[in-house]
């Protein structure tokens, strides 16, 4: 989805719109899934990356300036602690009961006038 609003800043406020956002690439070099006997599963992710795409445009009382953008996450470490109910009378289902994750680098690129 869209992201827009607006943050204040100084002597006005600043309005932005992030638009056709799109993964392009991801890269899972380390994944693995373990059973935890007798608490359930466990899901680790290790030095992922990602890239997204997407335009933005922001207006102030001053200027206004749009573009596109790139985004490259790398160094992404994710583990999850998945876990299912021992009832037998319903469906099965999966809860989350843990989740942790970590990501070392940002690099954006901004390309102002799409």
């Amino acid at each position: 989805p869209d992201l827009t609003g607006h943050e204040k800043f100084g002597l006005g406020n600043v309005k932005y719109n992030i638009s056709g956002i799109h993964v392009t690439a991801v890269e899972l070099p380390s994944a693995s899934i373990s059973l935890l006997p007798g608490s359930g599963i466990k899901l680790a992710i290790g030095n992922a990356s990602l890239t997204i795409n997407m335009s933005w445009n922001i207006r102030t009382w001053m200027f206004k300036d749009s573009g596109r953008s790139t985004v490259h996450i790398s160094k992404v470490f994710v583990t999850a602690i998945l876990s299912t109910p021992r009832d037998n009378t319903g469906p099965t289902s999966i809860s989350l009961t843990s989740c942790r994750t970590t990501s070392g680098d940002i690099d954006i690129k901004l390309n102002g006038k799409r």
